[in-house]
C-alpha cells in the first residue's frame, strides 16, 4: 500500500471528507490487481465482486459514452467501483464534471492506496457525494453551472451491475435529484406563456413601483429593530396556533402570506407584512376586501411581476405597498434601490429572504405544513378557496414533523421544501418550526409555539415606522421606457438572425451528415451553433 498516494488523494478533498475519511480505521475491502494495470477488482466484505471482466466492463462504457455522451458537461453515477472509468472519462475536453455517489466510504478509502484520484478530486471534477447528502446541499451543488444549465440532461447511470441491489437507494437518490431539478426549474421559469404573463405584467406595474419606496430605504429604516419574526403561511395546522399569535401579537412581528392573511382578519390579528409572489389572478384575490383601519400599519411586499389586480386592490383601500423584482427580466432596468430577490419561488420564501434582509435573530413558522393532514385538507378550514383547494393533486410520502414516520406531501409542497431548506442553510438567523405537523424541515429546530412564545415574546415591541415616497419616479419611469426600447430593438435582431439560420437548413441537414461526416467534422458543427447561442446577445 502507497501512503504517500493515500495522503495525497486525502488532501485533494474537501474539509468534509477529509474528516470522514480520518475517521475510517479499517476497511472489509480487498483489492483484487491483475496483471493489466486497468484490471483493478474489488471484493466487498460478503466476499463478491464488483466486476465480473474490469477491463470488458471499462471498454464497454468507455464506447457507450464516446458514441452517445461525448458532448454532456456533467454526468451522474451511482457506485464508484475502482474509479478508473472517472478518470478515463475525464480525458474528454468537453466533460466538466462526474458526481459519483458512493456511502460506501471505505471502498473508496482502500482504492486511495493504489489509484492516484488527486488531480480530479482537486479541480473538482470529480465530485464525490452521498446519497444521504441533505437536499439543500444537493440544491446548492445542482444550482451551480454547468449543472443548472444543463438539467434537461440528467441522468443516474449504475456503475456497475454489482451496484443493482441497491435499487431503494438508487430510486430514492434519483427522486431526491428530480426534486432538486424542478426546484431549479421553477426559480428560473418552466412555462414561456407564464414568462410572457410576468413580463407584461411588470411593464404596467413599474408606474406604480416607482411611485412608492424602494426596498434600499425599507431596509435601512427598519434594518434590526426587533429579534423575532413569525412567518405565517397557510397550512392546515394554522387555525390550532391562532389564539397564542393574537395573545402575543404585540410582542413579535408578523410576516403573513398573502392567503393567509384574510384569516387573520377574521381572528383579530394584525400582520407587520403582507407578502405576494404569483403573478395569477386568482390569487390577487386574496387582497379584494376593505378592511377599513384594519391593516392601516401594514406593509404589503409584492414583487413586480403580479397581477395588477392585486395592486389596484391595494390602492382602493388606500393600503401600504412596495414592490420588488425578481432577479429575472427586470434587472435589465438597472432599478437596483427597488431590489431584487431570487430563490423565491412562493409566498413563504419570499417572507423568509425579507426576515433575514431585515436581520431577525430568530425565525419562527407556523401553518407551514407543506403537507396534507390526517382528514386530507391542504389549507385551514376558512382558507378562502377551500381547505380542500389542493387535495385533488397527487400524494407522495415525505418525512413527518419530529422525524416519527411520514406524510402526504405533493411535488409541488416537496419543491418549496427543499428550496427553502437551500434557504435556511444561508441563514444567520435560527429558525424554528413551531407548526406542530406536517413535514419536517430539515435545518429547523422543531419547538412548540406555547414554549417559542413563553421564551422569546415576553415583552411588547414598536412596529410603526413611516417611509417616504418615492424621488423622481418620472425621470426612472423614462428611463425604463428607453431599456425598452433599445430591447425591443435587440430582439428584432435575434429575430432575423434566426430567420437567416433556419433558411440556411443547417439543422435539417445534420442528422443526414452525422452519419458521413467524420466525429471532428460532427462536432464543428455544434461547436459553430454554440458559437452562433454567444454572438447574438439581446
Amino acid at each position: 500500500m502507497n501512503h504517500e498516494l493515500f495522503k495525497k488523494n486525502i488532501q485533494s478533498l474537501n474539509p468534509s471528507f477529509q474528516k470522514l475519511f480520518k475517521n475510517i480505521k479499517k476497511t472489509p475491502y480487498k483489492i483484487i490487481q491483475g496483471n493489466d494495470s486497468l484490471d483493478i477488482n474489488i471484493k466487498d466484505k460478503q466476499g463478491k465482486i464488483i466486476y465480473e471482466n474490469p477491463i470488458l466492463e471499462l471498454n464497454t462504457m468507455l464506447a457507450k459514452y464516446d458514441q452517445m455522451y461525448k458532448l454532456y458537461p456533467v454526468l451522474y453515477f451511482f457506485g464508484f467501483g475502482n474509479g478508473i472509468l472517472y478518470k478515463a472519462l475525464l480525458q474528454n475536453p468537453n466533460l466538466k464534471h462526474i458526481i459519483v455517489f458512493e456511502d460506501n466510504l471505505e471502498l473508496i478509502y482502500s482504492l486511495f492506496f493504489h489509484i492516484d484520484f488527486s488531480k480530479e478530486l482537486k479541480a473538482n471534477k470529480l465530485i464525490l457525494a452521498q446519497c444521504n447528502m441533505p437536499n439543500s446541499a444537493l440544491l446548492s451543488l445542482m444550482s451551480r453551472n454547468p449543472f443548472r444549465e444543463f438539467t434537461r440532461t440528467y441522468f443516474l447511470e449504475i456503475h456497475s451491475r454489482y451496484y443493482e441491489r441497491f435499487a431503494n437507494d438508487i430510486l430514492n437518490l434519483n427522486q431526491k435529484i428530480l426534486s432538486c431539478i424542478r426546484s431549479i426549474a421553477t426559480i428560473k421559469g418552466t412555462d414561456t406563456k407564464d414568462t410572457l404573463q410576468g413580463i407584461e405584467q411588470f411593464m404596467e406595474n413599474i408606474p406604480k413601483m416607482l411611485s412608492k419606496p424602494c426596498l434600499k430605504e425599507l431596509l435601512n429604516k427598519r434594518n434590526t429593530l426587533s429579534k423575532n419574526a413569525i412567518i405565517v403561511s397557510t397550512g392546515p395546522s394554522l387555525s390550532k396556533q391562532l389564539p397564542l399569535l393574537k395573545q402575543y401579537q404585540d410582542n413579535v412581528v408578523i410576516f403573513c402570506a398573502d392567503s393567509a392573511y384574510p384569516i387573520l382578519y377574521q381572528e383579530n390579528i394584525k400582520p407587520d407584512y403582507v407578502f405576494m409572489v404569483e403573478r395569477g389572478e386568482i390569487t390577487a384575490e386574496f387582497f379584494n376586501n376593505d378592511f377599513k383601519n384594519f391593516d392601516k400599519n401594514t406593509l404589503f411586499i409584492l414583487t413586480s411581476l403580479v397581477h395588477p389586480n392585486a395592486i389596484n386592490y391595494l390602492e382602493q383601500n388606500n393600503r401600504k405597498f412596495i414592490c420588488i423584482s425578481k432577479e429575472t427580466f427586470e434587472t435589465y432596468f438597472g432599478l437596483n434601490a427597488f431590489g431584487y430577490v431570487d430563490l423565491a419561488i412562493s409566498v413563504a420564501h419570499l417572507a423568509f429572504i425579507f426576515a433575514n434582509l431585515l436581520n431577525f435573530k430568530n425565525i419562527f413558522f407556523i401553518g407551514q405544513d407543506l403537507a396534507f393532514n390526517d382528514l386530507g385538507h391542504s389549507h385551514p378550514t376558512n382558507y378562502k378557496h377551500s381547505p380542500t383547494y389542493e387535495s385533488r393533486l397527487e400524494k407522495i410520502d415525505t418525512l413527518a414533523y419530529g422525524g416519527k414516520g411520514y406524510v402526504k406531501t405533493h411535488i409541488a409542497w416537496d419543491m418549496f421544501k427543499t428550496n427553502l431548506e437551500h434557504l435556511i442553510t444561508n441563514s444567520k438567523a435560527k429558525i424554528y418550526n413551531a407548526t406542530e405537523g406536517g413535514a419536517r424541515i430539515e435545518g429547523t429546530i422543531e419547538k412548540p409555539f406555547k414554549e417559542i412564545c413563553e421564551e422569546f415574546l415576553k415583552e411588547k415591541i414598536e412596529k410603526n415606522i413611516i417611509l417616504t415616497k418615492a424621488k423622481n419616479p418620472q425621470k426612472k419611469l423614462k428611463q425604463c421606457k428607453e431599456k425598452l426600447n433599445k430591447q425591443i430593438k435587440q430582439s428584432e435582431i435575434f429575430i432575423n438572425e434566426c430567420k437567416k439560420a433556419i433558411k440556411d437548413k443547417s439543422l435539417e441537414r445534420l442528422e443526414k451528415l452525422r452519419l458521413k461526416l467524420p466525429k471532428s467534422e460532427f462536432f464543428q458543427i455544434f461547436y459553430k451553433l454554440d458559437a452562433f447561442k454567444m454572438n447574438v446577445r439581446f
